[in-house]
């Protein structure tokens, strides 16, 4: 049985995502401990769904979010505007002028290599997309009037501040009642939680949300970190047991949520930084679907894989509502897009369907 999506004709958007936009400083090859310049681009884990959906499917998508209207502010819009999104629902902060009420997020990241993980240091306390509330956005106008297909948000978001909380429950509820299909990526930071609440409150959050849920996306840390699930005997680097433990978990979450229409999750045996399994997992209307497979997988920046696989599932079911590609387009465009450097995918519909196809990495001239 297909989703119950809205028809192209009858929405303004295809898909809004709510959530945080930081700058993300990256050294490249190097450290953030020794480097003497960053490279500089945008990223977060909700919109980077956006973008993909926009940059590499083409579809119309936009971004609510807020920013303190300043010149990194103004950076951060200009990424966000060549990525294509729409900035109407960008919400500006007046700025203090140093920060101390307000400010922009910044993210420190290394790509890492080989032996060296990733390594990812977020400063961004008091930004202002955590200070977003309930009533910042007109959700009635936007889901009601102008119509969207999809809204995506998740678990970073929710967990960065009483008020993001609030708000993401107020537009998930908003998104549900004009039949806008919801889609939340679990996303479990053991460190956006500790200080309003811990797992106690991550759990409370998260079940709250999750009765508004469509389409769940998380491995099994993030549901029994998130929901309060439990699987015993789980090495999360071991992919088959890793497979079995998603299985055994989705047959106790759709008990307790009968409203998860679909839940998927990428699938990662991580052999080095730079060489991992990749493949991914979906379940929708009681079976599961494996998608093509990507043995060690060579990564150059594996931040934003998870999204890239997110958008690639999304836009599956709004093309074709069909799982099995749904599932294939989120694994091809999560493993292409850890090939290139950034939060964000510069992978195109071709080369992602050139991969569904089976097509190889020869030279294209």
């Amino acid at each position: 049985m297909s989703l119950n999506i809205k028809p192209t004709s009858a929405c303004a958007f295809d898909q809004v995502s709510l959530g945080e936009i930081m700058l993300r400083l990256d050294p490249g090859e190097g450290r953030v401990r020794t480097t003497r310049q960053f490279q500089v681009w945008e990223g977060g884990g909700e919109y980077n769904v956006a973008r993909g959906l926009r940059k590499c499917f083409g579809l119309r998508t936009s971004v609510a979010t807020a920013f303190v209207d300043n010149e990194v502010g103004r950076l951060l819009e200009d990424f966000v505007m060549q990525g294509g999104v729409n900035t109407d629902y960008i919400k500006w902060r007046e700025d203090d002028g140093i920060g101390r009420t307000v400010r922009n997020g910044l993210n420190f990241t290394e790509r890492g290599f080989g032996i060296r993980g990733a390594v990812g240091v977020p400063d961004r306390g008091n930004t202002a997309a955590s200070q977003i509330k309930p009533g910042d956005f007109d959700w009635e106008d936007l889901f009601g009037k102008k119509g969207v297909r999809w809204l995506h948000t998740g678990g970073i978001f929710a967990a960065l501040s009483e008020t993001t909380a609030q708000a993401t429950i107020e537009a998930v509820k908003a998104a549900k009642k004009h039949g806008t299909i919801v889609s939340y990526d679990l996303n479990y930071r053991p460190s956006l939680w500790k200080t309003i609440g811990g797992l106690k409150k991550a759990q409370e959050v998260n079940r709250e949300i999750a009765k508004y849920v469509d389409v769940m996306i998380g491995n099994e840390e993030d549901f029994t970190a998130s929901l309060g699930f439990e699987v015993k005997g789980v090495d999360h680097n071991i992919s088959q047991i890793e497979t079995q433990a998603f299985k055994d978990m989705i047959g106790e979450a759709v008990k307790q949520f009968p409203n998860f229409k679909v839940a998927a999750t990428t699938l990662r045996r991580v052999i080095t930084a730079t060489k991992n399994d990749w493949s991914a997992i979906c379940w929708h209307d009681g079976k599961f679907y494996d998608s093509i497979q990507f043995p060690e997988l060579e990564i150059l920046d594996r931040v934003g894989g998870g999204d890239s696989f997110a958008s690639g599932l999304v836009f599956g079911f709004l093309e074709h509502n069909d799982a099995q590609k749904a599932v294939n387009y989120g694994a091809a465009h999560g493993a292409l897009a850890s090939t290139t450097p950034g939060d964000t995918s510069m992978v195109t519909r071709k080369e992602v369907e050139k991969q569904l196809s089976g097509g190889g990495a020869r030279v294209v001239r």
